[in-house]
């Protein structure tokens, strides 16, 4: 979830996937400002590429969703959950020129474990170990592999991260996962994601 990750989308440039950038105006008229920002886009499009099986948590209205329906190969598929049933319900509507190989769900994001394995799995509406370590581990429901996306953080500027004056644990989860391999990529000044692949 990004501050503002909708309007960014808006800026008039014309280089937006033409099911993103109907996204990103149906969210503005729903007024949802918290959709990715273009710059998390553009890598969920291009992960999306490798991908079989895509799993998201956190739907929002669509935007995030967008990127990856939009790098999608053919015969892939996506499920995306959302806890706020408007918004599942404008975002279903949305994608559902789609279906079956678009879902989106109203649910809880442990909702996404009837849907696994995946190939691709974006953890933007809970799972993300920010609120403190999740009660079902999202690396489980990767295959062999498999890439988890976690997003919205800011770029560490040492070791170990911080964030507001304390060890950032939510980062260090996954930096110091067992089953995983993480790397952080900065992709914006204020702006990172954490990308990790499930071992083998």
């Amino acid at each position: 979830m990004s501050l503002d990750g909708t309007r960014a989308h808006l800026s008039g440039t014309g280089d937006l996937p033409a099911l993103v950038e109907r996204a990103a105006q149906h969210a503005t008229r729903l007024g949802f400002r918290y959709s990715c920002r273009p710059e998390q886009g553009r890598l969920l499009h291009a992960l999306a590429a490798g991908a079989e099986r895509i799993g998201e948590t956190g739907t929002g209205c669509g935007v995030g969703l967008a990127w990856l329906v939009s790098g999608m190969r053919g015969g892939a598929t996506a499920v995306s959950v959302e806890q706020d049933a408007e918004r599942a319900r404008e975002a279903a509507g949305l994608f559902a020129g789609y279906a079956p190989r678009v879902t989106v769900r109203h649910a809880d994001w442990p909702a996404i474990a009837e849907h696994g394995p995946f190939d691709l799995l974006v953890l933007d509406g809970g799972g993300q170990a920010k609120d403190g370590a999740p009660a079902a581990d999202p690396a489980a429901l990767l295959r062999p592999g498999g890439v988890l996306v976690i997003d919205d953080f800011t770029p560490a500027r040492g070791a170990p991260p911080v964030h507001a004056g304390a060890p950032d644990t939510a980062r260090l989860h996954w930096l110091d996962h067992p089953a995983l391999r993480t790397v952080e990529i900065p992709l914006a000044p204020d702006l990172a994601t954490l990308v990790c692949t499930r071992k083998g």
